[in-house]
C-alpha cells in the first residue's frame, strides 16, 4: 500500500492527486504533438473539477498558470498567454509601510487635528466659527468619555486655543451660528447647527397632550359622578 508519506509534495491541492500525476506524465511524452493534444486535455479537465474559475476573469490564464507551476515549470508545450517562470511566481511583494502617526492630543484623535487644520485654514468666518463650536462640543465629548467625567467649558476653551495657536476661539453656549456645518473627514462626520430647540417643543407637546388627557379624565369623572347621585336619590325616594 502506497501512503502519502512516501510520495512526493503536492504542489497544488485543489487540483488532487491524479491531476499531478497527469502533468508529471505530460512531461515524459517525446512527441511534441501527442504532449499538446494531452495538455489541452488536461486544461480542460482541470477547468472541469474548478468550476468556480469559470467566474474569474482570464481563468483559462489561470489554468496554464496552474498546469506550468504543477510542472514544476519543465512543461514544454505551447502556450496561448505568456509562459509564468519561476522567479515571477515566487517573487514577494514590496513591504507596505505602516502609516506612523503621532497625534499631539491622543485622547482627542487624529481627525480633530485634521479638522482644526481645516477650520484655521478656512476663508469663511461664518464657517469658522460653526467649525470652532462643533470642535468645542466634540472635544467636550472626547474629554467625558476618556475621564468619566463632566468638564467646564472654559477649560476645553484654553485646550482649543493652545491646540490651535489661538486661532480658534470657543465660545460656550453662542447660538448665533444659525447655519449648520457638515464636514467628513477621515470618516468622522460633524454637524453644527444653532437650533436646540428640538427637546423644548417635544416637551411642550407632551405638556399640552397632559393637559388634554387629565381635562377629559375630570370630565368623565364628573359627569359619572352626578349620575350616581341620581340614581342613589331615586331609590332613596322609594324607600320613603
Amino acid at each position: 500500500m502506497e501512503y502519502n508519506t512516501t510520495r512526493n509534495y503536492l504542489i497544488m491541492k485543489e487540483y488532487g492527486r491524479n491531476i499531478q500525476k497527469m502533468v508529471e506524465f505530460l512531461v515524459t511524452i517525446e512527441d511534441d504533438e501527442d504532449r499538446q493534444r494531452n495538455a489541452m486535455a488536461v486544461i480542460e479537465l482541470m477547468g472541469t473539477l474548478n468550476p468556480h474559475l469559470r467566474n474569474v476573469e482570464d481563468f483559462r490564464h489561470k489554468l496554464w498558470d496552474h498546469i506550468f507551476n504543477i510542472s514544476g515549470f519543465n512543461l514544454n508545450v505551447e502556450s496561448p498567454y505568456p509562459t509564468p517562470t519561476r522567479e515571477a511566481l515566487q517573487a514577494k511583494p514590496d513591504r507596505l509601510p505602516y502609516p506612523k502617526k503621532y497625534p499631539r492630543n491622543r485622547h482627542f484623535g487624529k481627525n480633530l487635528e485634521l479638522v482644526i487644520d481645516k477650520a484655521i485654514h478656512e476663508d469663511n468666518q461664518e464657517k469658522k466659527e460653526g467649525f470652532t463650536q462643533c470642535i468645542g462640543n466634540y472635544m467636550k465629548l472626547a474629554y467625558s468619555n476618556w475621564h468619566k467625567e463632566s468638564v467646564h467649558d472654559d477649560a476645553i476653551r484654553g485646550e482649543l486655543m493652545a491646540i490651535s495657536n489661538n486661532e480658534l476661539d470657543y465660545q460656550p453656549g453662542n447660538a448665533s451660528v444659525s447655519s449648520s456645518v457638515n464636514t467628513q473627514t477621515g470618516g468622522m462626520t460633524f454637524n453644527t447647527s444653532g437650533n436646540t430647540g428640538g427637546g423644548d417643543h417635544f416637551r411642550s407637546n407632551k405638556r399640552k397632550n397632559f393637559q388634554q388627557n387629565n381635562k377629559f379624565k375630570g370630565n368623565s369623572g364628573g359627569g359619572g359622578k352626578n349620575n350616581n347621585n341620581k340614581h342613589n336619590n331615586k331609590y332613596k325616594n322609594r324607600n320613603k
